[in-house]
């Protein structure tokens, strides 16, 4: 028997396409590694945690301590996925089939596909990221003014 069937080839730019779009739910790490993976199940904790977050702070008018926490945890599992993406995209060919491959007897060859991943991950999670913050600093000076003229 093969090994190839055994440890079926797993595709760099698959695997940077599923950390881009689904990174949040760790969709990268449970085609690569399996259902047992423990950071893929970690991924769909931190983003349901982050919704439960998002919905307290809707409720609460952003003024609920327990949703910005959970809130933040969300975030860093969506921002997470978006540096996955850029990592796995970056990896060379060769060493991404010796971690990923090294039982096949194909070999990985990533094309511009991989790179517009990467791009829109860097530009897309670079976006998110300095807009929550933006929108953390706005909201927790806008609490602090309006503390203080009362």
């Amino acid at each position: 028997m093969s090994s190839t069937l055994s440890q079926p080839f797993k595709n760099k730019t698959l695997t940077a396409a599923l950390a881009f779009l689904l990174g949040w739910i760790g969709a990268h790490r449970f085609y690569l590694r399996g259902k047992s993976d423990r950071y893929g199940w970690l991924h769909i904790v931190g983003s349901t945690l982050g919704l439960a977050g998002a919905w307290l702070m809707w409720t609460s008018h952003q003024s609920s301590i327990a949703g910005w926490v959970l809130s933040t945890i969300g975030c860093v599992s969506v921002l997470a996925g978006f540096l996955a993406a850029i990592v796995y995209g970056l990896r060379p060919d060769e060493r991404w089939d010796a971690q990923f491959n090294a039982g096949s007897t194909r070999r990985s060859r990533s094309g511009w596909t991989v790179v517009l991943i990467v791009i829109f991950a860097l530009f897309i999670g670079a976006g998110y990221l300095m807009s929550g913050l933006a929108y953390t600093f706005q909201t927790y000076f806008e609490h602090t003014t309006a503390n203080e003229a009362d």
